[in-house]
C-alpha cells in the first residue's frame, strides 16, 4: 500500500505554463484527505517551489534543491545538506575557467550575477520538458523569477562564499554550448563530494553527494514512520533517478525520455494531460 507520494515539479506536476492543473490539485487533496502524504521533490529552491504551490492553494512537505534541504508542511527545515564554502569556491573557479554561467542556490534563495541568463535557465528547463510550448510565453512566465524576487541579482558570488550565515545548497550550470557543458561535467567528476545531475538539456545541477532526491525521500519516509517500499515517486528527468531507484513504485511521465521510462515500473500521461493526477488516483 502506498502511504507517501513524491512528485517532481517541472515537466511533472507543472504543466507547460508552469501551473498545477485543477485535476492535479484535486487528486493531491484527495490523497491528503485519505491520509496519504504528498511530497514535492524538486530542484527548485524552497522559495520558488512554494511560490507555485501557493498559487494553487496547496501545502505539503517539500524536498528542495534536489534534496539539499527538506522542509515540513509548515516550512520548518527538517534537514540540510550544504556544500562547504571552500568546495564551492573551487567549483566556481573551475566553472569560470570553462566560461560557463552558473547560479548559486542557498538557504535564503537563489542568486545570480546575470539577470538575463537567470531567465534563460528556467526557460530551458521548461522547454526541455515541454518542447511544444510557446517560448515567448514561457520566457514571460520565467521572468517572474526576477520580477517577484525569487532570484536575487548580486555582483559577485564571493559575497555568498564569505557569509557564514548563508548555507550553499546547489550550483546550477547553464550553457547552450554542448561542448562547454560536457567539459564542465568532466571537470566536476573530479570532485568526489559532489553529485551532478540534470533537469534540462542545457544544464547541470551540482549538490553535495548526499543531497539527492532519493536520499531525502528515504529520510522523510523514515521520519514519518513509513517504509520506503510504501512510497511512490513520479518524475520525468535524470535528477529523479535516485527516487526511482529507492521508491517502492516508480512512475515516469508520458513526456519523459525513453531512458527515464525504461527505469520505471509504469508510465502515466504527460504533464499537460494531468499525468500526476492519473498516477495518484490509480494508487488510491
Amino acid at each position: 500500500m502506498i502511504k507517501m507520494i513524491a512528485s517532481d515539479m517541472d515537466g511533472t506536476l507543472l504543466n507547460s505554463v508552469q501551473q498545477i492543473s485543477e485535476e492535479n490539485k484535486a487528486a493531491i487533496l484527495k490523497a491528503q484527505a485519505q491520509g496519504v502524504e504528498f511530497v514535492v521533490a524538486t530542484g527548485r529552491s524552497y522559495q520558488e517551489a512554494t511560490y507555485v504551490l501557493g498559487e494553487a492553494g496547496l501545502k505539503c512537505p517539500i524536498i528542495c534543491v534536489n534534496g539539499a534541504e527538506v522542509r515540513s508542511k509548515e516550512g520548518e527545515i527538517l534537514s540540510a545538506t550544504p556544500i562547504s564554502k571552500q568546495l564551492a569556491r573551487e567549483v566556481a573557479a573551475t566553472l569560470r575557467d570553462l566560461d560557463v554561467y552558473f547560479e548559486v542556490y542557498t538557504d535564503q534563495g537563489a542568486r545570480t550575477v546575470d539577470a538575463n541568463k537567470a531567465v534563460n535557465v528556467l526557460v530551458d528547463i521548461v522547454m526541455s520538458a515541454n518542447p511544444e510550448a510557446d517560448r515567448d510565453e514561457i520566457t514571460y512566465v520565467a521572468g517572474a523569477r526576477l520580477r517577484d524576487g525569487l532570484v536575487e541579482v548580486i555582483d559577485d558570488y564571493e559575497i555568498l562564499f564569505a557569509d557564514e550565515h548563508i548555507q550553499l545548497y546547489k550550483m546550477l550550470v547553464f550553457s547552450f554550448d554542448a561542448e562547454k557543458l560536457a567539459a564542465a561535467n568532466t571537470a566536476l567528476a573530479a570532485f568526489e563530494d559532489l553529485a551532478v545531475a540534470a533537469s534540462g538539456d542545457e544544464n547541470l545541477e551540482i549538490t553535495h553527494k548526499q543531497a539527492q532526491k532519493g536520499i531525502a525521500l528515504e529520510y522523510l519516509a523514515e521520519a514519518s514512520g513509513i517504509d520506503i517500499s510504501e512510497t511512490m515517486a513520479i518524475g520525468d528527468n535524470f535528477n529523479d533517478v535516485s527516487m526511482f531507484e529507492r521508491a517502492g513504485r516508480a512512475i515516469a511521465m508520458g513526456n519523459a525520455s525513453f531512458e527515464i521510462k525504461a527505469l520505471c515500473d509504469d508510465i502515466t500521461d504527460t504533464n499537460n494531460e494531468h499525468g500526476v493526477a492519473k498516477a495518484i488516483l490509480e494508487v488510491l
